[in-house]
C-alpha cells in the first residue's frame, strides 16, 4: 500500500510542473495516508487503545493486554452511557421504551 502511495505522489508531483494543483494534491495523498492508512493498520495492531493500554505484564502473553484494553474500553463506554442517563433522562427513558416495543 505503501509503495502506491509513494509511486502515486511521485506522479502528482511530476504532473505539478505544469499545474500546481497537482501539487496539492499530492500533499492531500500523502497527508490522508499518513492519517488513515499507516495509521491505522498501527492502532488495530495495538488493540485500538491510545496509549493506556501499553503491554504492562509483557512476559505474560498478548492476551491479557488486550483484555485489559477490552475491560477499558469497556468500562469507559458504561461511564459515558451512565453519564448520558443522569444528565439526559427523558431520552434514555424513551430509548429504552423503543428497545422494549
Amino acid at each position: 500500500m505503501g509503495t502506491i502511495v509513494i509511486s502515486g505522489t511521485v506522479v502528482l508531483v511530476v504532473l505539478g510542473f505544469g499545474n500546481h494543483v497537482w501539487w496539492l494534491a499530492a500533499v492531500a495523498v500523502l497527508f490522508l495516508y499518513v492519517q488513515y492508512g499507516r495509521g491505522a493498520s498501527s492502532r488495530s495492531s495495538s488493540g485500538g487503545a491510545p496509549s493506556g493500554g501499553a503491554p504492562s505484564g509483557a512476559g505474560s502473553g498478548a492476551a491479557p493486554s488486550s483484555y485489559r484494553a477490552y475491560r477499558d474500553r469497556r468500562d469507559k463506554q458504561a461511564k459515558w452511557e451512565r453519564r448520558y442517563r443522569r444528565e439526559r433522562p427523558f431520552e434514555s427513558r424513551r430509548q429504552a421504551r423503543e428497545k422494549s416495543q
